[in-house]
């Protein structure tokens, strides 16, 4: 199984570069890679101590990133190494500079799996939730590296967990410790032998929590929706949008606000959406010189104000589970306490459920139950009340991951 893991790699390596030509994404990935090497070479000098993170992508950076900076204050002479598998991640915190270096993590080859850790040799190695590369696990299990895997979610179906999946399951034993999200996945581990676990449930309770600690405020969102109603909406796609810009065109009463979020801003796609209004809408990019005021409908043609702006939201709509994309991230939105709607794709999101058993949020599959939401939490102030502090009482019920996992590294 090894031999034959190590042989898919190879091809993988090199089907991507023949796929590389024509999808820009994993033409991103391939070119990234290239660089990793020359990059981690120029940045650590071989006397260097260092501190490696790794996260398959922007989600679960987010969901590191409370462990990591607590890290850094504690090794402040350390270079800390950050590296991601998907373009998504790195091209948008590449210039993070919470990190030394920041580079794409080398396909998981014997040879780069030794190369990268040649270079690298870090002091402590976290990995975030699910990423699991053998060949670099085993490599640093035999060098005796301290490895911890944090923030872990493990379902039966994977192959850690059948017998096919030898390879796989020994490369946990790499981890000296896992942090589960819950008490399933770790007594999934334990049917394996895997005993070193901890349910301390998921860091990005304390990421969402941190949030209310800044200064959330941005001007041109306040002078855009005033005294009215807002509904933020979030990473939505286009299965999402459909159904919103329906409600907005056909239902919305006019003293109702929308902000619109897409998670795609290609120039083209974002001008098909403006198009699709029939209300007064403005974008980001052309707000200057603009009475905000005066638009019902505003969309966010940039990245990185997200989790700012939910907090003028009265009642939040977080995009992905429509189609199936994947939902984003709901507690961005729920730790400021409003009701939330989402699609119907969620099964693979326990905190989407958990808030819907909690009262905290609905889940619709086409316009009328988007209508039907919508209407109730705009029409309803004590409803919308209820919701939305429900899912604030989650979010506070479930911080205290980042202490645990800290106090296990501190010892």
């Amino acid at each position: 199984m090894n031999l034959l893991y190590s042989f898919g790699i190879l091809i993988a390596d090199f089907l991507l570069k023949i796929i590389a030509n024509f999808n820009t994404k994993i033409k991103l990935g391939v070119q990234g890679r290239a660089q990793t090497f020359n990059k981690l070479k120029a940045t650590i000098a071989t006397d260097d101590k260092t501190l490696w993170f790794h996260c398959a992508s922007l989600g679960e950076y987010e969901q590191g990133l409370p462990v990591f900076t607590e890290l850094r204050k504690d090794y402040p002479k350390h270079k800390i190494v950050l590296s991601f598998f998907s373009p998504s991640g790195y091209e948008i915190r590449k210039n993070t500079p919470f990190a030394d270096v920041v580079v794409y993590l080398p396909l998981d080859s014997k040879t780069n799996a030794k190369h990268f850790l040649d270079i690298v040799n870090p002091e402590l190695t976290i990995f975030v939730k699910y990423e699991i590369w053998p060949n670099l696990l085993n490599e640093l299990k035999r060098r005796q590296l301290k490895a911890v895997l944090i923030s872990a979610v493990f379902r039966e179906n994977q192959s850690f967990f059948k017998w096919y999946g030898k390879h796989t399951k020994e490369a946990l034993f790499a981890f000296e410790h896992i942090f589960t999200q819950n008490e399933t996945s770790k007594k999934l581990l334990e049917k394996i032998g895997y005993n070193n676990i901890t349910v301390s449930g998921d860091t990005r309770f304390d990421r969402v929590s941190n949030q209310l600690k800044q200064d959330n405020t941005l001007g041109f969102v306040s002078e855009f929706k005033g005294d009215h109603l807002c509904v933020v909406i979030g990473s939505s796609w286009p299965d999402d949008e459909k159904l919103i810009v329906n409600y907005i065109n056909t239902e919305a009463n006019k003293h109702l606000k929308f902000i619109i979020a897409p998670h795609n801003i290609k120039t083209t796609q974002i001008e098909a959406l403006k198009r699709s209004i029939s209300k007064d809408c403005v974008l980001f990019s052309e707000k200057e010189g603009k009475k905000l005021n005066n638009y019902q409908v505003l969309i966010l043609d940039t990245i990185g104000l997200l989790t700012k702006v939910y907090n003028y939201a009265d009642i939040a709509y977080v995009g992905g589970a429509m189609g199936t994309t994947g939902l984003h991230n709901t507690l961005e939105a729920a730790v400021f306490g409003v009701p939330i709607i989402i699609g119907k794709n969620h099964i693979k999101f326990p905190e989407a459920q958990t808030m819907i058993n909690n009262v905290g949020m609905a889940s619709i599959s086409n316009e009328k139950e988007l209508t039907t939401a919508l209407n109730l939490f705009v029409e309803n102030k004590a409803q919308r009340t209820k919701y939305g502090e429900n899912n604030f009482n989650y979010i506070n019920k479930n911080k205290g991951a980042v202490v645990q996992i800290l106090d296990f590294l501190r010892i």
